[in-house]
């Protein structure tokens, strides 16, 4: 597993890419919404790895509940796996809980699962795969 991005839950997304583009030195380099998930993403290239902010587009976005009770902050760290289907089957082998056994579509032309957290010291794993 190579690190894809880290995503990070933020309340206005508009001010986020301001600040990280400022920040990085680099501008965002692709948007997208994620109709299923209710979600705004905005990417920056950082060497072989990215950030994705995460902004809620509707109330009810699991982004929108996670910064009430969470905060803004690090929401996920994504790692880029060959085969999504055989890594779910091997991690499931080996006890992990995954949050959704079979991949959905996510941002970047990726499929997407998600590993609960309380597993992994507080941090949610994301495994992803390019869909070409």
């Amino acid at each position: 597993m190579q690190l894809e991005h880290i995503g990070i839950a933020v309340d206005d997304l508009e001010s986020a890419i301001d600040h990280y583009e400022n920040l990085l030195n680099t501008e965002c380099y692709k948007r997208e919404v994620v109709e299923e998930q209710k979600v705004e993403t905005a990417f920056f290239k950082t060497g072989e790895s990215k950030i994705e902010l995460l902004g809620a587009t509707d109330d009810s976005s699991v982004i929108k509940k996670y910064i009430e009770k969470q905060g803004e902050g690090m929401h996920h760290m994504a790692f880029e796996v060959d085969d999504i289907y055989s890594e779910i089957e091997r991690l499931q082998a080996d006890g992990y809980t995954l949050l959704n056994e079979e991949p959905r579509a996510g941002a970047d032309n990726k499929l997407i699962a998600f590993l609960h957290p309380k597993e992994h010291h507080g941090v949610l794993i994301e495994l992803c795969q390019s869909k070409y």
